[in-house]
């Protein structure tokens, strides 16, 4: 896979957590600036880890599978990509939720945010399982990415609100589905 294509992957999977960073930041609004730092590192931290970790276990699952599917791997990745894509677009779209009262996050509150933010690059992993590409640069990419993003995320969230995390989502999501219609494109058209 392209580094192009890889760093609009992980810009695509960081958007969920993101937008997730910038709640974080609107709620963290009123605490001491020195401990908003620490809670922005915090933050980058946890969310970026599991978007590493997360297309590890989808792409460990990708490959047990890899001789069954081997002859739709492409549209498989194309439906994955397709329906994660469009499940972040809407979420996007969807009338605003409320927001947290400010405080920091507990490990707990920032493992589950994790968990969620990261689901959706698990299954990217399955689908990633089915192309060529280097699944340690690819995750550390999209650990990485997401970590900057965190830290973007949670200081625009201080200042702009949660307004632009949900075009955050919506712009993720598109993405996920470019990268889905691309590969789809590129195997049909190696085919």
């Amino acid at each position: 896979m392209p580094l192009a294509t890889t760093l609009g992957l992980a810009f695509s999977l960081s958007m969920d957590a993101f937008a997730a960073a910038i709640g974080k930041g609107v709620a963290a609004r009123r605490i001491p600036v020195r401990a908003q730092a620490v809670e922005a590192v915090r933050v980058g931290v946890v969310l970026g880890g599991f978007e590493l970790v997360m297309p590890l276990l989808g792409w460990a699952l990708g490959i047990a599978f890899a001789e069954s599917v081997a002859a739709v791997d492409h549209w498989v990745a194309f439906v994955l990509l397709g329906l994660v894509g469009g499940r972040m677009a809407w979420h996007g779209i969807l009338p605003e939720r409320v927001s947290a009262p400010d405080r920091r996050s507990s490990l707990g509150a920032l493992a589950m945010a994790g968990i969620a933010t990261s689901l959706d690059a698990t299954a990217v992993g399955v689908s990633l399982a089915f192309v060529r590409i280097d699944i340690w640069t690819a995750s550390l990419t999209i650990g990485a990415v997401t970590f900057a993003m965190c830290l973007l995320g949670f200081g625009l969230g201080r200042g702009a609100g949660a307004g632009l995390g949900r075009l955050a989502e919506v712009l993720g999501g598109l993405g996920l589905i470019l990268v889905g219609a691309r590969i789809l494109v590129e195997h049909l058209g190696g085919a």
